[in-house]
């Protein structure tokens, strides 16, 4: 009697550890994610305080390229105005982003005094160097991600997830497989 009662407490004991360990590890993945959906916003908020800075340079120089102007001026908005937890909604409203720049870069090619304005380089450059720390905090979110949803969907940690309430993390990826390249912004 003794010893089985030993052995019980030893189970209960082993279990209550294990229910601890993993839901502080899929606590820290969690936290994980959050921590790069906030890399993934500071570099897209980085992103959209240089647009304007761009669009009000590039019509100074093409100012009857009214209609691409305005197009990134919207997309920079609608990208903004998505809700907070809306990943998927807001990977295809940067996609759309990106497009609409990438239009925008493809007027600015067509004026030779524009390419050699110092501050659209500048703006170049900048915008080339964000796209590239986008593009890294999208893999890093991404990876993180996709850690918490192997903990939330394998055996036997998923039981403690459904159990607590951690739910699987959106990619964030965009809806055109074109946009997954990152723009060529070079005029040299």
């Amino acid at each position: 009697m003794f010893d089985s009662s030993l052995i019980i407490l030893a189970i209960v004991v082993v279990a209550g550890l294990y229910v601890m360990v993993t839901y502080n590890a899929l606590v820290r993945v969690r936290q994980m994610v959050q921590e790069a959906w906030s890399g993934i916003d500071v570099q897209l908020k980085r992103r959209a305080d240089l647009i304007p800075n761009l669009v009000e340079t590039v019509k100074g120089y093409a100012g009857h390229e009214k209609e691409t102007l305005q197009q990134v001026t919207e997309m920079r908005t609608r990208a903004q105005n998505v809700p907070a937890g809306d990943i998927a909604g807001r990977g295809a409203a940067e996609g759309l982003l990106g497009q609409a720049l990438g239009r925008l870069m493809a007027v600015a090619e067509a004026y030779p005094d524009l390419k050699a304005n110092e501050n659209f380089l500048d703006l170049q450059r900048q915008l080339s160097a964000l796209e590239g720390e986008i593009q890294m905090a999208r893999r890093y979110y991404n990876g993180s991600a996709r850690e918490l949803n192997v903990k939330v969907e394998s055996f036997p940690s998923n039981v403690i997830a459904n159990t607590f309430g951690f739910a699987k993390a959106e990619y964030f990826e965009l809806e055109n497989p074109a946009d997954r390249e990152r723009p060529d912004v070079k005029f040299s």
